[in-house]
């Protein structure tokens, strides 16, 4: 009997040995594919701040908080399952699906420009695909449900590069590994959001200390530093978030192409970045990169500007006849 005890507990000690391994190896390529999907992330979090720009201090952190909600919604009920099933049912799909997800931030992007440049027919474009908001909860719900929808195409991506990066022999193990890379990068990025948007408060905060020691001053003086620079900031955030996106966006719908061995424009900006660096003194590779970056964000640029007469004349009124359709018949079954 104590023996039969003894190779049980031996078993068990086994099993746990197995766990333990298990464990760290899903936690190293959880790591591993999160640390691939990382140029995404910042592109994710360079592009959200700019939905929360423009309401009272109060509402920032709801805001984001609802943001990061839908985020992860987005990434653990939707893209997760979805991504699994794709992968296992249908693994062709998945680029088609990318690319159309990339023409969206193309889209999304170049209308920012357009925005910028032409403000009083890019708001005759907005108008024509929904209503302007009447009220502060309206506008915070578009801009939210805005945020939501953008975040929804970077979490595809981030999904889609971190399945790629995860061996395909145990699909519990891919789950388990979205999952953690799913949840660690919506935290990290809005946690990073809310940081760099509250940035204001906290300077303002400093600037307000009472002179009752030393430290006073040199903290107040940082607190005002702090306060002028966040407009900059912000600014150079929306900037940088709306170029991301037209960066990122051209190149999905690049290397999409590859896919289907359309490779030619990929590989020539590739010969072009390698043909730069090799002239640049030093920093080759960001040199090579910059290169790239900078075709993809043109690509995507023509692909964005090309996206919004089709949208606001061809995509948003098929869009309406669908609602219309679906509603009356929505009612008839109450």
């Amino acid at each position: 009997m104590s023996g039969g005890l003894l190779a049980l507990f031996d078993d068990i000690a086994a099993l746990a040995k197995v766990a333990a391994a298990s464990i760290d190896d899903v936690a190293g390529q959880a790591a591993k594919a999160g640390t691939k999907a990382a140029g995404v992330v910042i592109d994710d979090t360079a592009v959200t701040p700019r939905y929360v720009t423009g309401f009272s201090p109060a509402r920032e952190l709801p805001i984001i908080g609802r943001i990061a909600l839908g985020s992860l919604k987005n990434k653990l009920l939707i893209l997760l399952p979805a991504a699994l099933a794709l992968s296992f049912l249908l693994p062709q799909a998945i680029t088609p699906l990318l690319m159309i997800g990339g023409a969206y931030l193309c889209y999304e992007g170049a209308e920012k420009v357009y925005e910028f440049f032409m403000p009083h027919a890019a708001h005759a474009h907005e108008a024509k695909l929904e209503p302007v908001a009447l009220d502060a909860q309206t506008f915070e719900d578009q801009k939210i449900v805005s945020a939501i929808k953008t975040d929804f195409i970077l979490s595809a991506e981030i999904m889609a590069i971190t399945l790629a990066a995860v061996p395909g022999d145990n699909t519990v193990n891919q789950a388990i590994i979205l999952a953690i890379v799913g949840v660690g990068i919506t935290a990290g990025v809005y946690g990073v959001v809310a940081l760099i948007v509250k940035a204001d408060d906290f300077g303002l905060a400093l600037a307000r200390l009472a002179p009752t020691s030393r430290a006073a001053a040199p903290l107040r003086m940082t607190g005002r530093a702090i306060v002028q620079a966040m407009p900059y900031l912000l600014g150079a955030l929306g900037t940088i978030g709306t170029a991301a996106m037209i960066w990122v966006g051209g190149g999905i719908i690049l290397h999409g192409l590859e896919a289907y061995g359309l490779g030619g424009p990929a590989h020539a900006l590739h010969d072009a970045g390698l043909a730069v660096a090799r002239a640049a003194p030093f920093a080759k590779p960001m040199v090579a990169w910059l290169v790239e970056a900078a075709g993809a964000g043109v690509v995507g640029f023509v692909i964005g500007l090309l996206a919004i007469p089709l949208t606001s004349r061809v995509l948003s009124p098929l869009w309406r006849q669908v609602k219309s359709r679906i509603r009356p018949s929505a009612q008839e079954t109450k």
